[in-house]
């Protein structure tokens, strides 16, 4: 199946506004990469109105500092989900997911917890797994202030954001706690393996090229030898047993599918509850796309009533 019509207007609309000669990302600078992306905002619109507003800055583990905005949508949210955004540990910012942020908290009636971690490659792994740890503490140890009463807790996040929310369920497991309710993996990277046959397909490479990924591990995690630790490759843990339920989305024309699917059929092979569902017709980033694309619609509120089937009464 080919790209969906939306998701191939989206693209020609990207590659019209490109002034010629521009490079392919792999071959730019980070700076210069973050600036590509800054048009984008403005096309998602602004979110709903919240409840309440909350900006905090968080300590991080090396004596830096990060920060984080809490939408809480009503005067009792059901549960908090902290989410951790896509970019390739590289990219990507709270502002950016804003209007996703918004969305997500109106639709699910949990207040969402959105983490600035700090990024390659002038932070690089593991600093985005401590800060995005010291976040998920904090909203455990905040949730009461936050919701009004000890509701569920949740970590989600997409793509490297999805990464990360999948290491920190090994951590608050072996740790033991925080206690997560259950976690929310859309087209996570998983794996530093760019051998998959998803990698090597013509179909899957719009978004998301090959090349950008590689570009985004030598960031991230420079030498190439520590890219198959555990918190930098979830599917490489020992065990995935014992983890929280999941609900792991991914799409059919992503470099990332097939490490994102090895990870669903994994988690259930070690016992976990999970929920998969390949998006048909798309590709990668698509879930934030939001007022642009009618998949990120429809993938949202898929997202947003699992949420609340788990923090049904």
């Amino acid at each position: 199946m080919a790209l969906d019509r939306a998701s191939a207007t989206f693209l020609q609309e990207l590659a019209d506004a490109t002034p010629p000669g521009t490079p392919p990302m792999w071959e730019m600078t980070p700076a210069q990469a973050r600036a590509t992306g800054a048009d984008r905002r403005a096309r998602y619109g602004p979110g709903p109105d919240m409840h309440r507003v909350e900006e905090h800055v968080l300590d991080g583990h090396d004596g830096g500092a990060f920060r984080v905005r809490v939408l809480v949508p009503d005067a009792s949210p059901a549960a908090v989900l902290v989410h951790l955004h896509g970019g390739g540990w590289v990219l990507g910012d709270i502002d950016g997911y804003d209007t996703l942020g918004r969305l997500l908290a109106a639709r699910s009636c949990a207040a969402v917890v959105l983490v600035e971690y700090r990024k390659a490659p002038e932070h690089p792994f593991p600093t985005p797994v401590e800060d995005s740890w010291t976040a998920l503490r904090w909203a455990a140890e905040h949730r009461e202030a936050i919701a009004g009463a000890p509701v569920p807790l949740f970590i989600a996040g997409d793509s490297a954001g999805g990464n990360l929310a999948a290491v920190l369920t090994h951590r608050a497991r072996d740790r033991r706690g925080p206690e997560l309710a259950g976690q929310v993996l859309v087209y996570p990277v998983t794996d530093a393996d760019l051998t998959r046959p998803s990698y090597r397909e013509p179909e899957h490479q719009a978004f998301l090229p090959a090349e950008s990924m590689r570009w985004f591990w030598e960031h991230y995690v420079p030498e190439e030898s520590a890219r198959g630790h555990p918190e930098a490759s979830p599917l490489r843990a020992g065990s995935l047993g014992g983890l929280p339920p999941a609900l792991v989305l991914t799409a059919e024309h992503d470099v990332l599918r097939d490490e994102g699917e090895a990870y669903a059929r994994r988690l259930a092979a070690e016992g976990v509850s999970v929920v998969h569902h390949r998006w048909p017709g798309q590709m990668h980033a698509f879930f934030s796309q939001v007022n642009i694309l009618p998949a990120s619609a429809e993938a949202l509120d898929l997202v947003a009533a699992h949420l609340r089937e788990r923090t049904a009464p």
